[in-house]
């Protein structure tokens, strides 16, 4: 089985894996379901099974579209190796899903790597085949134990004051207003639940991160027409990032409808977009964690 293998040209990364998204969301578009939506058993965040730590950026989606088209109910992925290390066997005739890892050449560092253009040293791209543990026999995982939902949504209002941005509600619909650092919600009685008003406070909390003053966030150099849609997306997955760690479902959008012909475009267009996009998501998130009085390691 193949294990792991250097690729030398970082084009064949980012149309393999940008073509796997962009069908998982054509397969979407009927009811606005895209392959960072969540529920249920795909809720939290895939983590590797050697490590401990959660997946990053891109891997994040890769493996959560794989998951759902298998139907795998678990978030524990490690590599063939990983596996047999543990004492536990791929059975054979599995496939597995592919992830992404950067290693910068010039300090050896680890790290996610957002549009290919390497700022702090030149980056090598490897893929590793990962499967999940649905796919293997001989490992029992450890017991998890999930707090009730009502405790999981004060914990995520919670992690949502913690973050110090300014929010009013009464509004017409949801946006954040750059020029003031304010977040405008809805009242309550236009979600249809407590998970879906989170969501979409997170969803505009992520735009938010892009202000000057915490992580400086601008796409218009980068994408010129497209920078509208990519922050969209940037936004959204930061989201659903933060939702899966804190055990929410992510549910689609309605009034995002509006946007999926654009993303479909600018991911068709420009294979590295949805890298870009997911990096800067992972940044966001990872802004918001370390608002709160805890952070945890992420995987690579």
């Amino acid at each position: 089985m193949t294990r792991s293998h250097p690729v030398s040209a970082r084009a064949d990364v980012y149309s393999r894996i940008t073509s796997e998204i962009v069908a998982a969301i054509e397969a979407g578009t009927a009811d606005w379901r895209m392959p960072w939506h969540h529920d249920g058993a795909a809720t939290s965040r895939p983590h590797n099974v050697s490590s401990r730590k959660r997946y990053r950026g891109v891997n994040v989606l890769a493996l959560w579209i794989a998951a759902e088209a298998s139907g795998y109910c678990s978030g524990l992925w490690g590599t063939y190796r990983q596996w047999a290390a543990l004492g536990a066997q791929v059975r054979k005739g599995e496939h597995g899903t592919k992830v992404v890892f950067w290693r910068q050449a010039a300090l050896q560092a680890d790290d996610d790597h957002d549009d290919g253009e390497a700022k702090r040293g030149r980056m090598f791209a490897r893929t590793f085949t990962v499967f999940n543990l649905a796919q293997v026999e001989g490992y029992e995982p450890d017991p998890t134990a999930t707090l009730p939902e009502r405790e999981r949504i004060a914990h995520a209002e919670a992690f949502v004051a913690a973050l110090s941005i300014p929010v009013t509600e009464g509004a017409y619909d949801a946006h954040y207003r750059i020029d003031l650092d304010h977040i405008f919600m809805p009242n309550f009685s236009a979600f249809r639940d407590v998970s879906a008003q989170l969501g979409t406070l997170l969803h505009e909390c992520g735009h938010a991160t892009g202000a000057k003053h915490r992580l400086d966030r601008n796409f218009a150099e980068r994408f010129k027409r497209d920078s509208l849609a990519i922050e969209e997306i940037c936004a959204e997955l930061t989201a659903s990032f933060v939702l899966a760690d804190l055990g929410i479902a992510h549910h689609p959008r309605a009034d995002h409808a509006a946007y999926v012909a654009s993303w479909l475009r600018v991911l068709k267009d420009d294979p590295r977009a949805i890298f870009t996009a997911a990096s800067k998501a992972q940044a966001a998130a990872e802004w918001m964690h370390d608002q709160q009085p805890q952070t945890q390691e992420l995987a690579a």
